[in-house]
């Protein structure tokens, strides 16, 4: 008790002297008191507690807000990474831009429109599109496919030439069309690549009766040389396919500039939302234009979605973890009747002795979260470099979990710890400070 009256005192004479020595603000106090109150409840977080029972439920604690802590960052780090991943697989698929028409399935734009469209600034490459259902036949074999045709500017638009694995991106001309397709189309009509002596046949709806008509079936009807497969993902690569623009325009007795779609890729670090509002200011409101997000706007819905609500019952756990410390606390009050009323002799007002408590439970809170953020982050930084957890099956793209930290997530994890933590200690700390008041009467 002695050696707890000289640490008081000695904490006092030098408030004192502060005072005396410095002009302050009711501010600048507020802060001295926290940091008084900050230094019992680190006196307290340090002394070995007279029941042990109190030191273990304190430990127990705030392993339990660590291990939380550490789950919720490594869960947010992996979602992260897997949006990472399907956000890079989709942007070298999906366009940074897209114009479509309002209304019907295709639309006219003259060349002139299209220059005005490359001089928009931040434009670094656009292409014409037209993509349209097609039956793909390799002798008995056969799968209904997306063929889209491009412009030969296509593989600036978009980063597809990187995943081709057999072949090359050779979409060919009107006269001697050529086809890349998925690795799911070529298993699916079984052709090979390198090896193929024979065209495969392509049947496409007829808008009119022309020379080249199959009126049985009411398709066109031409050969087209597979030139490459590419591998992305298998939503891609199961059912798209590309050759030139040119030839579907052909095919389908579209003019040389009536497309489907325009797709535009944008310079780096340029505000899309801006580029996107240039264009709608140039083409007017018979177009749509969209971004990589809209395009896939679902799909960037869920992982979202996904995301969160496994984050807060994530949370959920973690608010249970924490309330394990009103029980720590309370016991630490009642031990510390004595110490309450000491300080009420020597000049602690209630207000003060809240603040002791509830500043310990905020250590306690802290420093689990500290120690559960540096073992998530070992961990991650271990997955990153050495991908020591690997993904069960071989159906994706990689073997391992991608891992991705985010300082928001950090600030997140820490900000909802510092609520679910002060909500659990208020109780234990205004029983201090009502406990003061009954020792005072």
């Amino acid at each position: 008790m002695h050696i707890f009256n000289s640490y008081f005192i000695n904490i006092v004479d030098k408030f004192l002297f502060f005072l005396s020595t410095h002009s302050i603000t009711r501010q600048q106090i507020t802060l001295v008191h926290w940091h008084i109150s900050f230094l019992f409840a680190w006196r307290y977080f340090k002394a070995k507690k007279s029941t042990q029972a109190i030191n273990i439920i304190a430990w127990i604690s705030g392993l339990a807000i660590a291990v939380g802590t550490a789950a919720i960052i490594l869960v947010m780090s992996v979602f992260n990474g897997f949006e990472g991943l399907v956000t890079s697989l989709y942007s070298d698929f999906y366009t940074d831009l897209r114009i479509t028409p309002q209304q019907g399935k295709t639309f006219i734009l003259s060349d002139t429109a299209l220059q005005k469209l490359q001089n928009i600034q931040g434009i670094t490459a656009l292409s014409g599109v037209v993509e349209e259902k097609a039956l793909l036949i390799n002798g008995e074999a056969q799968t209904i496919i997306y063929l889209k045709g491009v412009s030969p500017t296509y593989t600036k638009v978009v980063a597809i030439k990187k995943h081709v694995i057999r072949g090359s991106f050779y979409t060919g001309t009107v006269d001697t069309p050529a086809i890349v397709i998925g690795a799911g189309i070529e298993n699916a009509v079984g052709v090979d690549i390198l090896q193929g002596l024979y065209p495969l046949t392509l049947y496409m709806p007829a808008k009119k009766k022309s020379m080249s008509f199959d009126a049985a079936n009411g398709l066109y009807a031409a050969n087209i040389r597979p030139s490459g497969t590419f591998l992305i993902q298998q939503e891609f690569d199961n059912q798209y396919a590309f050759t030139s623009v040119a030839f579907m325009q052909y095919m389908l007795d579209l003019k040389p500039n009536e497309y489907t779609a325009i797709e535009l890729r944008c310079l780096p670090n340029q505000k899309v939302e801006n580029i996107k509002n240039n264009i709608e200011a140039l083409l007017g409101n018979r177009f749509k234009v969209q971004t990589r997000y809209q395009q896939n706007q679902t799909l960037y819905t869920v992982m979202q979605v996904e995301k969160w609500v496994i984050f807060a019952m994530l949370c959920l756990i973690l608010g249970v973890a924490a309330f394990n410390m009103i029980g720590t606390l309370t016991m630490l009050v009642l031990e510390k009747q004595k110490d309450i009323q000491i300080l009420k002799i020597l000049g602690a007002n209630n207000k003060q002795i809240q603040q002791i408590f509830l500043m310990e439970g905020m250590l306690i809170g802290f420093i689990g979260a500290l120690i559960g953020a540096g073992i998530a982050i070992t961990l991650c930084i271990l997955q990153i470099y050495f991908k020591w957890i690997k993904l069960g099956g071989e159906a994706f793209i990689i073997d391992y979990y991608p891992v991705k930290m985010q300082a928001t997530d950090f600030a997140l994890v820490f900000t909802i710890i510092f609520i679910i933590v002060t909500a659990a200690a208020w109780l234990p700390a205004r029983k201090a400070a009502r406990l003061a008041i009954a020792l005072k009467s």
